[in-house]
């Protein structure tokens, strides 16, 4: 008995501690600051359905996502309309900022249009303002639009903010995850047809919501959403972000 005991003290003791380090964990909130195609959703616009929305699911319950994405911002508005400043007024240290925007900022006609150089410097913003208080940005390239050429190639449609976004990354010494590539990647091998299924496509009298029928190329499913969380979620591991320690990857699938 006594022999038994001896060999199995070191297993208990190591399950003790690794509870105890799970339980000390401090914890954090994820930030998702972007627009429509991260952004909740509400009733009216299902299936629609912004990537931040399936992201909370996994997690742990050390961390709490809060998706403070909105339809149609840029990093202009969502700093004009004072929507960043409750998000950095609350920040706290080990916190992460999700960045994502590019949508709206590089589209000249609509009033929340800003030019390459104001990009660049409100993104430096969010990194600046975040690392102040000790939090994480993390920046992201606009996801992907669904646009195919005749051949049945995909093509890019935010190649200039997308570049910018990679480049202030790199300059900041920033984590970046670059959705864009990644998400016109697996556009690409669904194809133009299959990947109709990741975007807000209804034929007409399929959902009340959309009586006549819907073909978004921006905006997700239900599934959409969930594949670009997806994407989101292995670059955070392959990033080797702490938050990658509080993954449930169970939930993901994955081991």
């Amino acid at each position: 008995m006594y022999k038994y005991l001896f060999k199995t003290a070191p297993v208990i003791v190591l399950f003790a501690l690794v509870g105890f380090t799970i339980a000390q964990r401090n914890p954090i909130k994820v930030y998702l600051i972007g627009d429509s195609t991260m952004a909740n959703k509400q009733v009216k616009a299902f299936p629609e359905t912004g990537w931040g929305m399936p992201f909370y699911n996994f997690f742990d319950n050390t961390v709490t996502v809060d998706n403070r994405a909105q339809n149609g911002r840029s990093t202009k508005t969502f700093i004009n309309e004072k929507l960043w400043e409750p998000v950095e007024r609350d920040l706290k240290e080990g916190d992460y900022v999700l960045v994502q925007f590019g949508h709206n900022d590089e589209v000249p006609t609509k009033g929340s249009y800003i030019n390459e150089e104001g990009f660049k410097a409100n993104l430096i913003k969010f990194i600046t303002e975040s690392r102040n208080k000790k939090a994480i940005p993390v920046l992201i390239t606009p996801v992907a639009r669904r646009k195919f050429d005749k051949d049945g190639k995909i093509q890019g449609t935010h190649d200039v903010y997308s570049a910018i976004v990679r480049t202030v990354a790199a300059e900041q010494n920033a984590p970046l995850i670059d959705l864009d590539k990644e998400s016109q990647d697996l556009l690409q091998k669904m194809g133009p047809e299959s990947s109709k299924l990741l975007y807000n496509y209804l034929t007409p009298g399929e959902n009340p919501n959309y009586p006549g029928g819907k073909e978004d190329d921006t905006h997700f499913s239900e599934l959409g959403a969930r594949k670009m969380a997806e994407i989101v979620l292995a670059d955070i591991r392959l990033l080797k972000l702490e938050l990658a320690s509080r993954i449930v990857v169970s939930n993901l699938g994955i081991k």
